[in-house]
C-alpha cells in the first residue's frame, strides 16, 4: 500500500474534514443540517502546461482548507482508517480562510 502519493497535472489530494456531531454549546446536530463540505489539502501536482509548454503551476498549497462540490472527485484509500478525495484544480469551489 503506497504511503505517499503525488497527484499528477493540476490534480489535488484533499482529505475530507469531519463536520462536529455536536454545537459549541452540546446540542447534537442531526445529519441533515446544511454543512459546509470541507477538506484539507494534502498534496498537490506541479501544474499543467499551456499551449507553449509553459509550466501553470497549482494556486492551491499544502495545508489549504478548501470548499468541495457536494459531487464528484475520486476516492483513494491509501491507508486502512485514511479515505482521500482527488479532484482537478479547476474543481474545487475556493479556499475557505480562517
Amino acid at each position: 500500500m503506497a504511503k505517499r502519493l503525488i497527484p499528477s497535472l493540476n490534480r489535488v489530494l484533499v482529505e475530507k474534514l469531519l463536520q462536529p456531531k455536536k454545537s459549541a454549546g452540546g446540542i447534537l446536530l442531526p445529519e441533515t443540517s446544511k454543512q459546509l463540505n470541507s477538506a484539507k489539502v494534502v498534496a498537490v501536482g506541479p501544474g499543467e502546461r499551456d499551449k507553449d509548454g509553459k509550466l501553470i503551476p497549482v494556486a492551491l498549497k499544502e495545508g489549504d482548507t478548501v470548499l468541495l462540490p457536494e459531487y464528484g472527485g475520486l476516492e483513494v484509500k491509501l491507508a486502512a482508517d485514511k479515505e482521500y478525495l482527488l479532484f482537478r484544480e479547476h474543481d474545487i469551489l475556493g479556499t475557505l480562510l480562517d
